[in-house]
């Protein structure tokens, strides 16, 4: 009968097959919506977008389109799983790695009968999962000569532009793939426009002699809004590198200039590319160095502005014609008629608003994120509408484009509706969208999260306890903080109640906000030396996840550690002090994915108690949020949840009643089947709740006596549930 569920299962998926369109995602990198002339702007004329206008002449274009973290990683971490940063677990570019043992859309679509392929930009760290073909720049890749990690991990370069390069390994794909028969998701990611623009030869002298304009807030000296915004690294007029960025050679010769950065695009080409490089570049490069003594720092500004702006949209010129290469040959192929194509790119960028080039923050130009599809026969071209959407948004559509459930614990919303509506927005629609930025070293950038609806944006920064509110209608540019305004009053009230109901809709909660604890020498070390110890411990039946009472098998559990759980080849994973937000981050880092053991025991959430008093639900949906991911990294691992053990001697201990809410509501979490709960509170309190203070010497911790309560009680747990 299996068989036979099988043979009609693919039966069904063929014949649905050529009704389900392929999907072409094109994706680049840090592309601004005012370098896109569909999109309008001060660049529409002088450098127009024929390729993605095209599309948008022929499809949807997006005006509200917002990314949820305005970086290159964890955009693309959230367009893979329909998730925010929190919960996907790549916060930032600094510390973060991408768990590629967790759900994500391809993986899914694999499932219901798609070839899947990423070629081109990754930046995530970990190799691809879900992908039956990867071809991917390491890094942030490079313009000039790039090399391309290969699915048996060796690395091998490529004479040429990597604009073109990534295209051509597209169109080979395209016409090679393995399976024709199968509808296909194609990911074609660009290293354009990113940092450090350099273009294709052919446009080194496009735009030569024309004059670009520059935005109104050029020269903004950020006044009427808080002093973060002066402490940014990311400033044209005083962080532009002399070589990654001016792409001048040597060192500068004028402290204007931020630092030494080479120009390590020019080391990578060849004889012949660096003459035609320097035949271009030099003597522009020579002019400015004879004009600097001389030169005013707002002159210096603009010269800036105009070779950073020019070397921008040259490197998107090649974008846009690669495009044009790509929809040609779906065309001449045939398959255009049955390919939805969409151009996006991870976020918008600064091009000199505000005095900036890169992104972070959610000032409107790295806010909002292109998004421009096209689907022959479903959506109505030349339509823009007005819905509010996000990328966490574009998993769930292509998932529902190929007939395929979307997993109830995605948090975007597939936006088919829309695009079968003609536009318009359905009833039910989201309002308002969350976004959450975490603070890097890189560019200075503060921490801060915050919403935005139609008219008004919201900022929280955290680490100075200060709101930013703006009134886009009258404050386009967002150049005045209204927070403190008495006129705006009732509306930070009312921006302040959605921020509050968006960031638990989204469970944006400290608790299960992954957080490392590398700044303490003792953790890090911990965590070098247990990492280690996994890679090499594959055979583990049982991995412990908890604090510091995990931790204390190591010591005070250690004989019965040594009798019940050292003959399993057990792995002890509890670090003292641990929050459930540490924990997470320690299950989306290192090499934890290698193990796969039969149980683990998950013991966790006391010091979300004990040293904030956070509310039950919190603690417990971070739990909850900690069993789904390892539904995914550790599909047939049974989990032993332990019940929080009671702390403080009384029952009426108010760190002990929010432990037993704690306790209460894991039981919804337990199927008995994947999920098992061990609850043996009682045996460490008489009849009245009165913790036995011979067992919590310190009404937290373990004696070895209970250690040996708690060790005969789990042996007996796992044995039922057949780990022996």
């Amino acid at each position: 009968m299996k068989n036979l569920a099988t043979v009609i299962f693919a039966l069904t998926l063929t014949a649905f097959s050529a009704e389900r369109p392929n999907i072409l995602f094109i994706f680049t990198d840090d592309h601004a919506l005012q370098a896109i002339s569909a999109y309008g702007g001060r660049f529409q004329k002088i450098a127009p977008t024929p390729n993605i206008d095209r599309l948008a002449k022929e499809g949807m274009l997006f005006r509200n389109s917002f990314c949820g973290n305005s970086i290159c990683g964890p955009s693309r971490a959230s367009i893979l799983t329909g998730k925010h940063s929190h919960l996907n677990g790549y916060m930032d570019n600094d510390s973060g790695r991408f768990d590629g043992g967790q759900q994500t859309f391809p993986k899914l679509l694999q499932k219901v009968g798609y070839e899947t392929a990423l070629i081109g930009k990754w930046h995530l760290v970990s190799q691809p999962t879900g992908f039956d073909h990867w071809e991917i720049l390491p890094s942030q890749g490079n313009y000039v000569n790039p090399d391309f990690i290969q699915m048996d991990g060796s690395m091998k370069r490529f004479e040429g532009y990597v604009t073109d390069i990534v295209t051509d390994k597209t169109l080979d794909w395209l016409k090679n793939r393995k399976d024709k028969s199968k509808p296909f998701v194609l990911m074609t990611q660009q290293k354009a426009p990113h940092r450090n623009w350099v273009p294709a030869p052919r446009h080194y002298k496009l735009f030569d002699g024309i004059e670009m304009p520059q935005p109104p807030t050029l020269f903004d000296d950020y006044s009427q809004r808080i002093e973060s915004l002066k402490k940014q690294r990311m400033s044209i007029a005083k962080d532009f590198e002399w070589g990654n960025d001016m792409l001048m050679h040597g060192k500068p010769t004028d402290p204007r200039f931020g630092g030494e950065l080479a120009f390590g695009e020019y080391n990578r080409m060849n004889a012949a590319q660096k003459a035609e490089f320097d035949a271009a570049y030099g003597p522009e490069n020579e002019k400015l160095n004879a004009a600097l003594p001389t030169m005013s720092d707002d002159d210096l500004t603009l010269w800036k502005y105009q070779r950073y702006v020019k070397n921008y949209l040259r490197t998107v010129r090649a974008v846009d014609e690669n495009i044009g290469r790509t929809l040609e040959y779906l065309e001449e192929s045939g398959l255009a008629e049955n390919t939805v194509v969409i151009y996006s790119s991870d976020q918008g960028f600064y091009l000199g608003e505000h005095g900036w080039y890169d992104k972070r923050w959610m000032f409107e130009e790295s806010f909002k994120m292109p998004f421009v599809i096209r689907w022959p026969g479903v959506v109505k071209p030349g339509i823009e509408p007005d819905a509010m959407i996000q990328n966490i948004d574009y998993a769930p559509t292509f998932l529902e484009m190929a007939g395929a459930p979307i997993p109830a614990d995605m948090q975007g919303k597939s936006i088919l509706s829309i695009l079968k509506g003609e536009g318009r927005t359905p009833e039910g629609w989201r309002d308002a969208v969350f976004y959450q930025y975490s603070g890097e070293n890189t560019h200075r950038v503060a921490r801060h999260d915050g919403v935005r609806n139609s008219r008004y944006k919201l900022m929280r920064f955290p680490d100075t306890d200060e709101w930013m509110l703006f009134d886009l209608n009258k404050d386009p540019q967002e150049m005045n903080n209204v927070s403190a305004d008495p006129a705006y009053s009732a509306v930070l009230g009312r921006m302040k109640i959605l921020y509050t109901n968006l960031k638990a809709q989204y469970a944006a909660s400290d608790s299960i906000f992954p957080m490392h604890r590398n700044k303490e020498d003792w953790w890090k070390e911990r965590w070098l030396v247990k990492d280690s110890e996994i890679r090499n411990s594959r055979e583990a039946k049982v991995v412990f996840l908890g604090d510091s009472i995990t931790q204390a098998w190591e010591d005070e559990g250690k004989p019965a550690w040594d009798k019940y759980f050292a003959p399993l080849g057990a792995v002890n994973w509890g670090y003292s002090g641990d929050r459930t937000e540490h924990l997470i981050w320690r299950l989306q880092n290192g090499n934890i994915q290698r193990l796969n053991p039969k149980a683990a025991v998950i013991l966790i959430g006391t010091n979300n108690t004990g040293q904030s008093k956070r509310p039950a639900t919190e603690t417990v949906a971070a739990i909850r949020h900690t069993l789904d991911d390892l539904a995914w990294k550790w599909p047939d691992t049974r989990i032993v949840l332990m019940s929080v053990f009671p702390r403080a001697e009384n029952a009426g201990n108010p760190l002990r009643k929010i432990n037993d809410e704690i306790n209460e509501q894991l039981k919804a979490l337990v199927d008995n089947k994947r999920v098992h709960l061990l609850d043996i509170n009682t045996e460490f309190m008489d009849t009245s709740g009165t913790l036995n203070t011979e067992l919590f010497p310190d009404q937290l911790h373990l004696s070895p006596a209970a250690y040996e309560i708690w060790a005969e009680a789990l042996a007996a747990k796992l044995k039922l549930i057949g780990v022996k």
